[in-house]
């Protein structure tokens, strides 16, 4: 069971984005979703792999320190996606002739014992454990044909693996495999589309903010369930706070909740939430995170830094007028630009598109109040 009873059962609007993605999904398409953290990417695509049919194996490359590491988490994908008794033991059947150990709880023919996780282990060389790679990215395309349905390899922070792969030769593996299996989409998640991305005839699904008519529908829905009603003046600053980012939406709604349920003398028939308790919460979240925004922020350089905290404090669709440069003491010319390109692929900064603003309504907040 999950700890955030928050955390969305049903699509949050983007009905349009999944019906995109299924059909996409369902003809062999494969794709890129662009968005920053907050904006359901993840999400998105498994609602529309269930409205395709389509199984999907998770891989987070940002958690490979190396090829080794890499297929540890593609196998351990592939066995969770995988994993009704007779799936695991086709796929150990066409692994039949790999140095690796397979290791399922129970025998051949009885049930599997969901509590003890089927693994693969082994211990290989470099060769190895490329030759390891090639079979094991082609066991989705077997196991899509064994099962007649589609698979979805969905790849977030892809690029990471350049950090290992200095030869680019898995990026370039796993380019050819995009083209070549039939039964197989991949899906590339990132926060803002990079210029090699649009040389793999990806279709691009960028991801804009939520309406406010789609959260604040799901703000007041889910907050009903659990007995939280909001004053329309609380609703429409708790919109203000939110700005179309479901993530930081789920943790407000979350926080209020919490202090709700400490205030035991107060009836559900009559506890409406008013603007001060949206903005208590608030404050409580961004105490909460501060420690995490503080690391951020010193992480960046300092060019990045001044123009984060000019659209915090001064949000503008014009960073680059001269008046704004000037009000802020901003780099001028490509500097200025290099910047905020740099902070939009960090997912912190909307683009032009966007209007150029702060994609993470909870660290405009803090940002805001840490600058006095």
């Amino acid at each position: 069971m999950s700890s955030n009873p928050f955390l969305p059962k049903s699509l949050v609007g983007r009905q349009r984005e999944v019906d995109q993605i299924s059909q996409i999904l369902a003809a062999d398409g494969d794709l890129l979703i662009a968005g920053v953290a907050g904006s359901g990417r993840r999400t998105l695509v498994k609602w529309a792999a269930k409205q395709a049919g389509a199984k999907v194996i998770t891989v987070d490359c940002l958690r490979a320190a190396d090829g080794d590491r890499f297929l540890k988490l593609l196998a351990a994908s592939l066995l969770s996606t995988f994993d009704r008794t007779e799936e695991l033991i086709k796929i150990k059947e066409l692994l039949l002739d790999q140095p690796i150990s397979f290791e399922i709880a129970h025998a051949i023919g009885e049930s599997i014992d969901k509590q003890v996780k089927p693994q693969i282990t082994w211990k290989l060389n470099n060769a190895g454990v490329w030759h390891l790679f090639e079979n094991l990215l082609s066991l989705p395309q077997q196991m899509a044909e064994w099962l007649d349905c589609r698979v979805a390899i969905m790849l977030h922070n892809f690029t990471h693996i350049r950090s290992w792969d200095r030869k680019g030769e898995w990026e370039e593996y796993l380019r050819r495999e995009i083209k070549i299996q039939s039964r197989v989409s991949y899906v590339l998640i990132a926060t803002v589309p990079e210029p090699w991305m649009h040389k793999l005839s990806l279709h691009m699904v960028e991801l804009s903010p939520l309406s406010d008519q789609d959260l604040r529908e799901w703000v007041e829905s889910v907050g009903e369930d659990h007995s939280l009603r909001f004053a329309p003046i609380a609703l429409d600053l708790f919109m203000e706070y939110v700005q179309g980012n479901l993530g930081d939406a789920i943790a407000l709604e979350r926080r209020i909740w919490l202090d709700y349920r400490t205030q035991k003398t107060i009836s559900a028939a009559d506890f409406l939430i008013q603007p001060d308790h949206v903005h208590q919460n608030m404050l409580a979240l961004i105490e909460d995170l501060s420690p995490t925004f503080e690391s951020l922020v010193m992480l960046l350089p300092p060019t990045q830094v001044r123009v984060l905290e000019s659209l915090a404090i001064d949000p503008t669709v014009s960073p680059h007028s001269r008046e704004y440069i000037q009000k802020h003491r901003l780099s001028k010319g490509g500097s200025l630009q290099g910047a905020l390109d740099s902070l939009e692929q960090k997912g912190l900064v909307y683009g032009a598109k966007y209007g150029y603003r702060i994609a993470l309504p909870t660290l405009q907040f803090w940002l805001k109040r840490h600058l006095g």
